[in-house]
């Protein structure tokens, strides 16, 4: 069983969204614990060290990164998915990486 770690941007992101949202969000997360690297998806490029995975209903994407050694998921950001559009959840992770935003 992984141990779930949130980062602080997670955390934020996580409170601004809609309380339904916010549960179903949760959930999905929980279920990170079992076996994160059976669920989501890898991600390319920049993000290459993340993956990814859809909660409330497809919306929203959960952008995590699993470090087998310490068996730990760090929950790095959530938010919408909005394909060329600024607030699109994977536009702001690679920004958060630039500007040394994320901090796990």
């Amino acid at each position: 069983m992984y141990k779930i770690k949130l980062t602080e941007l997670a955390t934020a992101n996580i409170k601004k969204i809609d309380i339904n949202a916010q549960k179903q969000i949760i959930h999905k997360i929980e279920a990170l614990k079992e076996g994160p690297l059976l669920l989501g998806k890898a991600l390319k490029g920049s993000l290459k060290e993340y993956r990814s995975i859809r909660a409330a209903g497809q919306r929203y994407r959960i952008i995590y990164k699993v470090i087998e050694a310490e068996i730990i998921v760090i929950i790095a950001a959530v938010g919408m998915r909005k394909d060329g559009d600024k607030p699109d959840i994977y536009e702001l992770m690679k920004k958060y990486i630039r500007t040394g935003l994320l901090k796990d």
